[in-house]
């Protein structure tokens, strides 16, 4: 008898069990998703365009953002996911400043039951602690500077001296960037990079940064590399400070393709930028919903992009919308 009463007491337990499930399930039908995204900072001209995209993409998708600005500290943007975690938001989205220190609160946010979805930047933690990571294929970026260089440069005969702005130390793009370019222009033994700094992917450092360099590099520079249009627009203010030609004595290759890139390149001070975009509002927004709703996303979904030259600036710059 006793065994009996139990099983029924399991019986009743699992349907009720059941049954919430069920409302809960209904419950989230009829509500808005609420979102919780922080956001690395506003670094940028990119930066910016991807927030405003974020944001317009859950106002139009009828979802609940909850957005936290982590102006660029890694310990702002822990907090904001704890905070995401103690309100408990139905998705946590974030674009990470750095690659690494994510597995702590990754796995709160596993325990706590809400899916978590990168943007932009990617994490060196386990993937089973996200759903998915939305964004570019970096290390295709370096590797698509690169090759403009190598083209460039495919005659050459002495050595050609680069110099490197690179981004925030230890993020993702900055790491990736990198090695696609190194890995480019190995194969050719004249392509040197000569000097190589952060400039924090802002317009202010990279000046500084490409300031200091031009001080103290006796040798000729042919060839700027840049993470980032904001840097490379900075180092091109501090090269016509220095007396050069950007674009001319100095040819320059940075990544982003902002509009203020195209800009510099119809007034011939940059001469490629490498596409990057920012827009991924409406896929993020897409894969929030399918998350919500059981559903299964990529672990990896890469945006499709291109290059744009000096040449090619003017037939493309009033179809830029960032």
């Amino acid at each position: 008898m006793k065994i009996f009463r139990r099983l029924a007491l399991m019986a009743v337990a699992s349907s009720v069990l059941v049954a919430a499930g069920c409302a809960r399930e209904e419950k989230k039908a009829d509500e808005r998703i609420v979102l919780g995204f922080s956001q690395i900072g506003a670094e940028s001209e990119w930066r910016t365009a991807n927030t405003e995209s974020i944001k317009a993409a859950a106002a139009t998708s009828n979802i609940d953002l909850r957005f936290a600005d982590a102006q660029q500290k890694q310990e702002n943007q822990i907090k904001a996911l704890r905070s995401f975690i103690a309100q408990k938001v139905d998705v946590i989205a974030f674009s990470p400043v750095v690659a690494t220190g994510w597995d702590t609160v990754l796995m709160e946010a596993r325990d706590a039951g809400i899916p978590v979805i990168l943007t932009d930047r990617a994490v060196t933690s386990d993937p089973s602690l996200y759903a998915g990571f939305l964004g570019s294929d970096f290390v295709e970026e370096g590797r698509k500077a690169g090759r403009w260089v190598s083209e460039k440069f495919a005659s050459a005969t002495q050595d050609v001296n680069i110099v490197e702005l690179q981004g925030t130390v230890g993020s993702a793009p900055a790491n990736d960037r990198k090695k696609g370019f190194e890995e480019i222009i190995a194969a050719n033994p004249l392509l040197k990079i000569i000097r190589s700094q952060t400039g924090d992917f802002t317009r202010t450092k990279g000046k500084e940064a490409m300031e200091a360099i031009l001080k103290s590099e006796s040798r000729k520079i042919h060839v700027l590399y840049a993470h980032n249009d904001d840097m490379a627009i900075g180092a091109i203010q501090a090269i016509e400070e220095a007396g050069l030609e950007p674009g001319k004595d100095i040819l320059i290759v940075s990544i982003d393709a902002v509009k203020g890139a195209f800009e510099a390149m119809i007034a011939g001070k940059l001469n490629a930028t490498i596409e990057c975009n920012p827009l991924l509002g409406p896929q993020l927004m897409t894969s929030v919903t399918e998350v919500v709703s059981g559903r299964p996303i990529a672990k990896r979904i890469v945006v499709k992009e291109t290059m744009f030259t000096m040449e090619t600036a003017k037939q493309h710059i009033q179809t830029r919308k960032y």
